[in-house]
């Protein structure tokens, strides 16, 4: 069987116990524009976010997660660890992370010709990976 893929762009869901400093991070900090809040019949409050043609889900559970994930990026665990936003200003984009204070696990690295990447953690510790192609 194939999908039959239905949209342009998938949907990620990020779990947290706080949306407050998730939504400065990702709306403020790096810009990603607000759809619109939903509280759904199970009582979970979601934040949609555009990311190109890709949604980024902040969700709050009314009752509080078992868990948190392990830190540490593609190193700290299996499953899901990071994911990437392909961008053309890598270098402002580091640098208003840092200098709002958040952690910049990587820094802009060059890994091949004209192709740049840096990780940055969110306020809950996951990996958000920036890749510029020149």
């Amino acid at each position: 069987m194939t999908l039959n893929i239905s949209q342009d762009g998938i949907e990620i869901g990020i779990v947290t116990r706080d949306a407050g400093p998730m939504l400065t991070f990702y709306r403020d900090i790096l810009g990603l524009e607000f759809e619109r809040e939903l509280r759904m019949a199970n009582g979970v409050h979601m934040t949609r976010l555009k990311c190109g043609p890709n949604i980024i889900k902040i969700l709050v559970n009314p009752k509080e997660p078992a868990a948190d994930a392990p830190p540490g990026g593609a190193a700290g665990a299996t499953g899901y660890r990071y994911w990437t936003i392909p961008i053309t200003n890598i270098e402002d984009a580091v640098a208003d992370c840092e200098s709002a204070g958040y952690d910049i696990p990587v820094p802009v690295t060059v890994i091949g010709p004209g192709i740049s990447i840096a990780m940055v953690a969110d306020p809950d510790g996951n990996w958000v990976n920036f890749l510029q192609r020149k």
